[in-house]
């Protein structure tokens, strides 16, 4: 009897367990997902745990996810993604950037990150802008004698910026699931996701600087070009890009629009700018309406099967066993927090981002919600720095082998000479550089916090 009250307490880390073991298999996440909750649901109803009317409730809370009115803009920002990849606005931004910094050391490299800050300010979606930036910008920097490690690195981390600088298809997921404001998710993630870039584009520069092997000197190799091409050359690269992120962050900012509206004016934009551009036809529409068709089903689907697993492992006493193992209760509010961002940090080496974030922040939210930070944090902010920590954490998963997503993309679109292990090799800096944003963050929360104040009141 002893024995079996035991198994009973353990069944939420069974879950866990078995998640683990079988995310290794070849089988769609969303089925594992949705699959575990589902059976550990009818072992808890047969020992007495899970009411069997409670299986009403995980069609409710997917059905309350569909109700949503903010996840709306999801479908527009992954569409705007599409479009912006199939108009090629970014070949165009890329090309106006790595011109105007062509003297500067390292100028490729810098140009190819400000490029992805600034689209990532206009669509979140990471797997897309890996792609495209290694197909337009890795053969050219690998022609101009790039070292393959830098170049790699350069490409995947400041590829992987749209998770967390806003509009962040991520971002509102989290914004969901933890029942808080999205556009004071998305002021409070700005100032990070800049401060991150930034640090790319110092490490970046100081390596040219240093090391000019790594980063041939380009300057000498361009045409030069006479002051109105050069003005032509920019707004057609650059003006787009900013009008669309006037469009899309500055509404909301100013308090004109929601998020969902934002998103339905940013997709109207790109639309706009395609077709001016002579960009816009039949098939690059209907290949952008496919393809975005196909990514929203996936993550909608991931979405639904997360909500149920999490409510399955809650109702079974997950939030319990969790509370224990961390030590909530003997550990002080920052030691638990340093805990937790080491954790995520930890799974983020073999799981998925929005897995990560699925699972995972249901489970750590109501913990960090009576954490004491005393003045260091203020109580109403907390939950809003716990996200943006979190964001920050999450930009490693997309880094750190052997799950991280973004090398895998990358590897299947650079060219055969790239080896896998150039790939590993130049993302450690790139890591390195997040963990110590994420320190920033966890140490002056006003650089999460500040901008939310100035522009909401909650």
């Amino acid at each position: 009897m002893i024995e079996t009250n035991i198994l009973l307490e353990l069944l939420p880390v069974l879950m866990f367990v078995l998640l683990a073991v079988l995310m290794l298999t070849a089988l769609p996440v969303a089925f594992i997902l949705g699959g575990l909750a589902v059976l550990f649901a009818a072992i808890g109803w047969f020992f007495g745990l899970f009411q069997f009317v409670e299986y009403y409730n995980l069609v409710a809370r997917i059905w309350r996810a569909s109700e949503n009115l903010a996840l709306i803009a999801i479908p527009c920002f992954i569409f705007m993604g599409m479009m912006l990849e199939r108009s090629e606005i970014a070949k165009d931004l890329l090309h106006a950037l790595q011109t105007l910094l062509r003297r500067v050391p390292g100028g490729l490299a810098l140009s190819i990150t400000l490029m992805s800050t600034v689209m990532a300010a206009i669509t979140g979606i990471v797997g897309a802008s890996v792609v495209m930036m290694t197909i337009i910008a890795l053969p050219t920097m690998l022609r101009l004698g790039y070292h393959p490690a830098f170049a790699t690195g350069t490409i995947a981390a400041s590829s992987s910026l749209g998770i967390l600088i806003p509009p962040s298809i991520l971002l509102v997921f989290m914004s969901d699931m933890l029942g808080i404001s999205e556009g004071v998710l998305f002021a409070s993630a700005l100032f990070p996701g800049l401060t991150l870039s930034a640090l790319y584009l110092v490490y970046i520069l100081g390596v040219s600087i240093m090391l000019p092997k790594l980063a041939p000197p380009t300057a000498g190799r361009e045409v030069e070009l006479p002051v109105s091409e050069m003005a032509q050359l920019c707004a057609k690269g650059i003006i787009p890009p900013v009008i669309l992120i006037a469009m899309v962050l500055g509404s909301v900012f100013a308090g004109v629009t929601t998020i969902t509206e934002s998103a339905a004016i940013g997709v109207l934009g790109t639309v706009i700018i395609a077709g001016v551009r002579g960009r816009l036809t039949l098939s690059v529409f209907n290949d952008c309406l496919q393809r975005s068709a196909l990514m929203i089903g996936m993550i909608f689907l991931l979405f639904g099967a997360a909500m149920c697993f999490s409510y399955t492992f809650r109702i079974l006493g997950g939030d319990e066993i969790v509370t224990q193992l961390i030590g909530v209760g003997r550990l002080e509010g920052w030691e638990i927090m340093v805990v937790l961002m080491a954790t995520i940090f930890l799974m983020g080496f073999f799981f998925d981002v929005l897995e990560i974030i699925l699972v995972v922040v249901p489970v750590f939210a109501p913990i960090v919600g009576v954490l004491d930070f005393g003045s260091h944090v203020a109580k109403e902010d907390v939950i809003y720095w716990f996200s943006m920590l979190v964001a920050v954490n999450l930009q490693t998963s997309f880094l750190t082998p052997p799950m991280g997503i973004a090398l895998f993309y990358m590897k299947s679109a650079a060219p055969k000479e790239v080896k896998m292990q150039q790939i590993y090799l130049g993302v450690i800096p790139f890591v390195v550089l997040q963990l110590i944003c994420v320190g920033l963050v966890m140490g002056f929360p006003d650089l999460a916090m500040w901008l939310p104040h100035k522009l909401f009141d909650y």
